[in-house]
């Protein structure tokens, strides 16, 4: 697609049957604030039309286009990434962005080549600088905030992490139209499609409690104890980069900069000093207990409540309290 692209900001609406993906409405929030004029619309692959417009309408972009088709509801990213590009095709958007979810991640780059353009992937922040989109991500160890731009191809798209931006409802006059594209089977014999994670119980950037062990939490007793107070509170347990080295962890439990972005309404540290690529992770938790044995750790000047102790006498506590 060359740069005759129309003013117009879409965003890839996830859906899983009737439930719409909250990264997806984060985005179309973000997209509102930097719009700067261009409309803001909302792609919306989905299996049940009804339920998933009057969600995404709540949130006031200008425009749903709703590709709706009872095979969405176990469709591969494949499919859902053919759809897409005939629509995009058809509206030649100025950018697009991509929630940077487990799905997100493998549609954005299948749609990328059918549209032969670029993307930058896990992005922390978007914003124009006239008609270009500047995407933002971490690299070199984190250390360094990169700004990317797509300078020649167009539609410019970002893979955005989730929680980065929060939804917020927005009244809107919003215009919902049924567009014309042809679903595409794949044609060879399909594995069973995983289920789009969406619920909290799967994936920590949705939880809404979360256990958080740093380096000075990093014994088996300790982790086997998280564990089991994160299942009595119906939360998850989370780590800092230090223990993605365990086998029960990896880069989709770990909470920072590089790894997720979280947003829980309450999150509990454990042994976590609080440097700067663990905070920005946690930048929008409600509420953050923090346990810690120096009183000076930075990880106290983010937190709503601060136990200066011993983690595991901590957690004793709590699991005491919670005893069912």
């Amino acid at each position: 697609m060359n740069k005759m692209a129309q003013s117009m900001i879409a965003v890839y609406v996830q859906t899983d049957g009737s439930m719409v993906e909250p990264t997806s409405l984060q985005l179309i929030t973000k997209a509102r604030a930097i719009a700067n004029g261009q409309r803001v619309v909302a792609l919306l692959p989905t299996s049940d039309a009804d339920q998933t417009v009057a969600t995404v309408k709540q949130y006031g972009p200008d425009e749903i286009l709703v590709l709706a088709d009872d095979r969405f509801a176990a469709a591969t990213d494949t499919e859902i990434a053919d759809g897409l590009y005939q629509v995009v095709e058809q509206v030649q958007p100025n950018s697009m962005l991509i929630p940077a979810t487990v799905v997100g991640r493998s549609v954005a780059p299948r749609l990328q080549a059918k549209l032969q353009t670029g993307l930058t992937a896990d992005c922390l922040d978007v914003y124009f600088d006239g008609d270009t989109l500047v995407q933002v991500k971490p690299t070199y160890g984190d250390d360094i905030m990169c700004e990317i731009i797509c300078a020649d191809r167009r539609p410019q798209m970002a893979t955005v992490r989730p929680n980065v931006f929060q939804a917020e409802p927005a009244q809107a006059a919003t215009q919902v139209t049924n567009v014309d594209f042809e679903f595409h089977p794949e044609a060879h014999i399909k594995m069973e499609k995983p289920t789009p994670i969406i619920s909290s119980s799967a994936n920590i950037s949705d939880a809404s409690v979360v256990i958080a062990l740093g380096r000075g939490a990093d014994n088996p007793q300790l982790i086997e104890k998280a564990q089991k107070l994160a299942a009595r509170l119906g939360g998850m347990v989370g780590v800092s980069r230090p223990l993605t080295d365990h086998a029960e962890f990896g880069h989709e439990s770990q909470i920072g900069q590089s790894g997720q972005s979280i947003a829980p309404d309450l999150l509990i540290n454990f042994g976590i000093s609080g440097a700067t690529q663990y905070l920005v992770g946690i930048e929008n938790a409600k509420t953050i207990v923090s346990v810690n044995t120096d009183p000076d750790a930075p990880i106290f000047t983010k937190s709503d409540y601060a136990y200066v102790g011993d983690a595991n006498d901590f957690m004793d506590a709590l699991l005491s309290s919670t005893r069912v």
